[in-house]
């Protein structure tokens, strides 16, 4: 990979702002998983074989009830990376990348360039389009796609290889390195050879659990006996039809019945297939975090593990993510940092939008006004202090906006508080309401019954001017 020596190059030339003797910055080592629910150990998940995540939190703070700010790839990117919540960047959908709208903001990779550090990128970290990445934010070359679109980027078959969406799942006896994951790990693991002994912000963007669920065998076999659950897959009672979705991604692969639901034995199998690529993704963190300790890098870099979303198995009657239930909204979220007593895990409502401010105040850097986000750094300090006490969630319909955001029609908002989820759905741009939700978390943690026209009036108000305080609607 000569490329990379480029890269080495061009940090080579950065100290800490200039100062050769200065105190040496904290690195950062910046971990994302796409469609990664809460599906690990250290989450209290019985069936989940993620050893390497699990030892992770144990050196650091877990957060318990973190949220993303929308439950789609490039909006919740954008979002977590410029510290701007959906509405004011405006990528609601996968098509707009967001230098067509805030052609001047500064993302969080950037901010550390812009303050003496090497910022790089291997894998997925902004949306995977080559028009969504952004040379802005780093140092040297984008390595976001190891693979090229051909052999290992999803599928190895050639069965699955001819066009279009193959199987929904495959399992082969192969190398790690014959997928992505494998391939993004063994890059990583390189660059941070080239950058040690620099202030670095290193961005590895893993692909896996997303669909289609592949993996190699040994990832699989753990669970072949295993008894993954049947969800009741059933759509909360007095729900809108306006919150849910055809689990369209799903059935796009073509071992998925078009109009059909998914049967007991196919559900399992992808249950199956979403714990073996979970599992297969936490082998390669793995080892980035064994070379991190090799080069003796870990006492002063800050490790953050972070999903985009969350995911559905079926849970509401959905598959994939493309809503405001919690299966979708919920993300794990772990931050290591030196110095800072461990392991931890803290029970406050915290949003993907607050890593931001959070990891500028870590490492020194100026506080940008701009940032919608709050420092979770008193959190990091006292797991039990208070915070801000919500997470604010949205998401689009028709779902067919996705690719067209010029075709959105409805916006639904949603607010997650200690106790409750309250939902509002908008003609779009308007403040007129189509529909509303509620749920009790604290009597309905699964979401199954929407309560919202049997709540007092004073409850429902109280929340009503919460969220819509917070979105600008009267």
């Amino acid at each position: 990979m000569k490329f990379l020596l480029l890269l080495a190059l061009a940090g080579a030339a950065l100290n800490t702002h200039g100062r050769p003797n200065a105190a040496p910055k904290p690195n950062v080592l910046f971990i994302m998983v796409d469609d990664l629910r809460p599906a690990m150990g250290c989450y209290g998940d019985a069936l989940a074989r993620t050893p390497h995540m699990d030892a992770l939190a144990r050196t650091g703070t877990l957060f318990s009830r973190a949220y993303c700010q929308q439950a789609v790839c490039s909006p919740s990117r954008t979002s977590m990376l410029t510290g701007l919540r959906p509405d004011e960047t405006q990528v609601w959908g996968l098509k707009r990348a967001f230098r067509e709208t805030m052609p001047d903001a500064v993302t969080l990779p950037q901010h550390f360039k812009n303050n003496g550090y090497v910022t790089a990128q291997v894998g997925k970290i902004f949306h995977d389009p080559a028009s969504h990445q952004d040379s802005a934010s780093w140092s040297g070359p984008v390595m976001y796609n190891v693979t090229g679109n051909g052999k290992g980027h999803k599928y190895i078959l050639d069965a699955n290889l001819k066009g279009g969406k193959g199987a929904s799942t495959e399992r082969e006896t192969t190398a790690d390195t014959s997928y992505i994951d494998g391939k993004v790990a063994e890059a990583s693991i390189e660059v941070l050879r080239q950058v040690a002994g620099k202030p670095f912000f290193l961005a590895i963007g893993f692909r896996r659990p997303h669909l289609p669920f592949t993996a190699p065998d040994k990832y699989w076999k753990p669970f072949d006996k295993t008894n993954f659950p049947f969800p009741k897959y059933q759509r909360p009672k007095n729900a809108p039809a306006i919150a849910f979705h055809n689990s369209q991604e799903l059935h796009g692969y073509s071992d998925i019945p078009q109009q059909e639901p998914i049967s007991e034995q196919l559900a399992k199998q992808l249950w199956q297939g979403y714990y073996a690529a979970v599992s297969y993704t936490d082998a390669q963190i793995g080892k980035v975090l064994a070379e991190l300790d090799r080069l003796k890098l870990r006492r002063n870099t800050i490790i953050v593990l972070v999903s985009d979303h969350g995911f559905h198995l079926g849970e509401q009657g959905q598959w994939a993510k493309s809503t405001n239930f919690e299966n979708a909204v919920r993300v794990p979220f772990i931050i290591a940092t030196p110095g800072i007593a461990k392991p931890a895990k803290s029970d406050a409502i915290v949003e993907l939008l607050d890593l931001y401010p959070t990891l500028s105040e870590l490492c020194g850097l100026p506080r940008r006004r701009e940032v919608q986000g709050h420092s979770l750094s008193a959190l990091l300090q006292n797991p039990q202090a208070a915070f801000k006490g919500f997470a604010l969630s949205q998401f689009i319909r028709p779902y067919a906006a996705l690719q067209n955001e010029s075709k959105i029609e409805t916006m639904g908002y949603s607010l997650r508080t200690d106790r409750y989820r309250y939902t509002e759905w908008y003609r779009f741009n308007t403040d007129s309401v189509v529909a509303r939700e509620l749920y009790d978390h604290r009597n309905d943690p699964d979401e199954t019954d929407n309560i919202e026209a049997q709540m007092a009036g004073t409850l429902r108000d109280s929340l009503r001017s919460q969220l819509r305080a917070l979105i600008g609607k009267k």
